[in-house]
């Protein structure tokens, strides 16, 4: 479905400085897979997702999707943003409907369409509502549906639920899981959250920084729906973060300076309910 092999991304900075972004990325997501990225900041995690989306062209390597090589955004791929991007003067109903009158369908098939996505986020209740009506997670909702609505063969999603509260981030978890295991979408999930990543992805790719590679992967072998109190979560949880540790102290120490370390402030052991925030 998704092939990435040999991918490196240079950006020219000022005074014709580079910085390489990618480093010889090479992974494959098959068919209706739910594969997660995570790493620190600046490890070239959104950088790889814009270049597999086809809005950045220029890099070495090869990246393919269904067997062609990707060039240009296209309607198998579509992306979910941090950022829900509704438009403010549309109800949810015409927000989700969009897309498809744009591809010229008739009213009532696009709305018809667009409802059906709708009541698959529990949202059925507000589809006359505008966006300033509704909550954080009930426009990341919106949005998702906004995606599903166009039936991609790929959902690129890119920090969904970074912005929401602990307890809203969990709703919209269970129900992507939901929506996963019922459309067979494939799935690339990039998160800072590390047991996100492992609740929600059958695999879990670590990046390592300076510059961006993969560094370790790790098979999510637990029953679905995954359970918080499982202790398999838990394990590869500590594990992911245990590779990870070395990644986060070279960001460290690029911000900080050579003298601090996280391992002697004890922070690569955090709380387990917030394992991976603010990476």
């Amino acid at each position: 479905m998704i092939e990435i092999k040999n991918v490196s991304k240079t950006f020219t900075q000022k005074k014709g400085k580079s910085y390489v972004a990618l480093d010889q990325v090479s992974f494959a997501v098959e068919k209706g897979e739910f594969v997660s990225l995570v790493g620190p900041s600046g490890c070239g995690k959104s950088t790889l997702l814009n270049l597999i989306a086809g809005f950045e062209t220029e890099y070495e390597g090869k990246i393919e999707v269904n067997g062609e090589k990707v060039t240009a955004p296209g309607p198998d791929r579509v992306v979910v943003f941090q950022e829900h991007g509704l438009f403010p003067w549309l109800t949810v109903l015409d927000n989700v409907a969009f897309g498809l009158k744009q591809k010229g369908m008739s009213k009532k098939d696009r709305y018809e369409l667009a409802s059906e996505q709708i009541k698959a986020v529990h949202l059925s209740k507000f589809v006359d509502r505008y966006p300033h009506e509704l909550s954080g997670g009930m426009k990341q909702r919106v949005s998702i549906a906004r995606a599903l609505v166009m039936d991609p063969d790929i959902l690129l999603m890119d920090e969904p639920f970074a912005a929401l509260d602990e307890q809203t981030r969990y709703i919209l978890q269970k129900d992507l899981e939901e929506i996963w295991q019922k459309t067979h979408k494939t799935i690339l999930f990039i998160t800072h959250n590390i047991r996100e990543a492992v609740i929600l992805s059958e695999r879990v790719l670590v990046m390592a920084t300076q510059p961006g590679r993969i560094k370790k992967e790790f098979a999510v072998q637990a029953a679905r729906p995954h359970d918080i109190g499982d202790p398999l979560i838990h394990f590869l949880e500590s594990k992911i973060m245990e590779t990870l540790t070395d990644e986060l102290e070279k960001v460290v120490r690029e911000e900080m300076g050579n003298e601090y370390s996280i391992k002697k402030n004890n922070l690569s052991d955090p709380p387990a309910d917030s394992l991976g925030d603010g990476i």
